[in-house]
Order: structure tokens, then C-alpha cells, then sequence
């Protein structure tokens, strides 16, 4: 039997206002004393804004640790699970309210793993924001820029600054 391939599909819009959910963005609350703003905009090809991309972020607790709490859209203002979702706004601006992250091991190095959603891709996208200074060499187009309450990272989806895009085996 032969089956005639069929065209692929982008992954969107759909998930700009069908995957949010309450405190999605606050992965702690912004009035914690050790909490930090992750934010930035996500751009096109042509440099402008992306109204409705929605990003998430995967990463450590402080202490270097995977948080292993059950259920990562828990938002009850105490736990920490270490994911968030934040869609962009009409500037394509994105924020999160997290934690700084630790690195996973001594040789390591402390960075958010974020995902993008966007129109026009056939898949999300994966990239690193790493602390300053903290980067492997090779990927030091991907250091975040701090600012006065946290790290600025912009995501360029093409063109002449494209943001660096890692591959992202799947079992």
C-alpha cells in the first residue's frame, strides 16, 4: 500500500489564544523578593513585531535543580515548577515572572530553554537565553541582556540577526 504524502500545516494562530491559561506567565509572583522579569519581543523576517506568537520557558530552580513537582501550569503563588507560557502582545512583546535559574551541574551553565510558536511555522522553535557571561562560547549570540529587574532576550525568527535555533531530538 502507498500513501501520497499530504501538505503540511503551520502551527498557528490558533495557540496565541487557545493554549493560555490563569497566571501562565508568573512562574512566581512579580512582588517575591527574588523574583526577576525574562522578557523581550519576538520579530519577523522584515524586523517587525510579531502580535501573536506565544513563548514558553522550561528551566532550573536557583539551586541548579529540575523542579519535580507534579502539574506545570500550577500556579498557587508558593510552588515553583519551572515552565511558563507567555503570549506576545501587539509590540510582540513577551514576560515572564520566574527565578534565576542555576546551572544543572558544576560544568554547566544557567539558562532558560524557551520554545516559540509562531504563524507561518511548520514547527515550534527551540533556543537557549543564557545568563551573561555564562554561555559556551559558540553560542554567545544567545546571552541575555540584563536590566534593571531581570534579562532582556529578543527572538528573531529570520533575517540578517536571526536568532540562533537549536535542534530538539524527540524520542
Amino acid at each position: 500500500m502507498s500513501l501520497t504524502p499530504t501538505p503540511g500545516q503551520t502551527v498557528g494562530p490558533f495557540f496565541h489564544y487557545a493554549l493560555p491559561y490563569a497566571g501562565d506567565a508568573e512562574l512566581v509572583p512579580p512582588a517575591r523578593a527574588e523574583a526577576i522579569r525574562l522578557h523581550g519581543r519576538v520579530y519577523d523576517g522584515a524586523g517587525d513585531p510579531v502580535p501573536d506568537a506565544l513563548v514558553e520557558v522550561w528551566q532550573t530552580g536557583p539551586d541548579g535543580a529540575v523542579p519535580q513537582v507534579a502539574g506545570s501550569l500550577r500556579r498557587d503563588g508558593y510552588t515553583f515548577t519551572g515552565f511558563g507560557r507567555a503570549q506576545t502582545d501587539r509590540t510582540g512583546h513577551y514576560r515572564f515572572s520566574t527565578l534565576r535559574p542555576g546551572a544543572l551541574s558544576s560544568a554547566g551553565a544557567p539558562y532558560f530553554a524557551l520554545t516559540v510558536f509562531a504563524r507561518g511555522l511548520l514547527d515550534r522553535l527551540f533556543t537557549r537565553a543564557y545568563l551573561p557571561g555564562a554561555a559556551p562560547a559558540e553560542l554567545a549570540a544567545l546571552e541575555a541582556v540584563p536590566d534593571d529587574r531581570g534579562f532582556v532576550f529578543d527572538i528573531r525568527l529570520q533575517g540578517e540577526d536571526e536568532t540562533v535555533f537549536l535542534s530538539h531530538a524527540r524520542d
